[in-house]
């Protein structure tokens, strides 16, 4: 039986995949919502308003007819991400590392359905400069703070590197590999560019 929200003010985080692009939402369940409303802020935070009693299906319906409008909000608001303060940089490495790895291994699986590539080993490293690189011998790292990012943007470094097992380089065919799975790529890296860092 198909569950339905009953709670009369909660938030919950949810994902949802729009074109391929998987996206973290949070849901906000309120009596005084009349409807469903969805907002997009500063750093591709992405919330769902809805009413008790909604069902699940019917919201993810809702976000689904809604896809272009949300991921062109999404790639807007990113060039203006939220800063983070980071105090302690091993501490905020050491508490990350572990959500970024299973993040990466798990994008990794999913898009390479599509491609059926094979790598050699997967690193998260503490990088200032890049979030991710692939090596001739099949590497693939990437910064931690890859787990911070908005998750279509942390998908679009994901797929890059993936791509590179195909395509060394970034001459047409690789882009051509990119399309494949994330036809928005253009848009993504521009995104990417005003956080910062860099892609090989």
């Amino acid at each position: 039986m198909e569950r339905v929200v009953v709670v009369e003010c909660s938030h919950m985080q949810k994902v949802i995949e729009l074109n391929t692009q998987r996206v973290e939402y949070t849901l906000r369940v309120s009596k005084r919502s009349r409807g469903i409303r969805l907002s997009v802020a500063r750093g591709g935070v992405f919330t769902v308003s809805a009413p008790p009693f909604i069902r699940t299906s019917v919201i993810d319906e809702f976000i689904q007819k809604k896809s272009d409008w949300v991921l062109h909000k999404l790639a807007y608001f990113s060039q203006f991400p939220k800063k983070v303060v980071i105090k302690n940089k091993r501490k905020h490495f050491a508490e990350h590392k572990g959500k970024a790895l299973a993040l990466v291994r798990e994008r990794l699986d999913h898009f390479n359905r599509y491609y059926g590539f094979k790598w050699d080993s997967v690193t998260i490293r503490n990088q200032k400069s890049r979030w991710g690189s692939c090596s001739r011998k099949g590497n693939l790292n990437f910064n931690y703070k890859i787990a911070l990012l908005p998750p279509h943007l942390a998908d679009y470094i994901i797929v890059h590197e993936l791509c590179h097992l195909g395509e060394l380089n970034h001459s047409r065919a690789f882009w051509s590999l990119v399309a494949r799975t994330l036809p928005t790529h253009r848009r993504l890296r521009a995104s990417l560019r005003k956080v910062g860092m860099s892609l090989s």
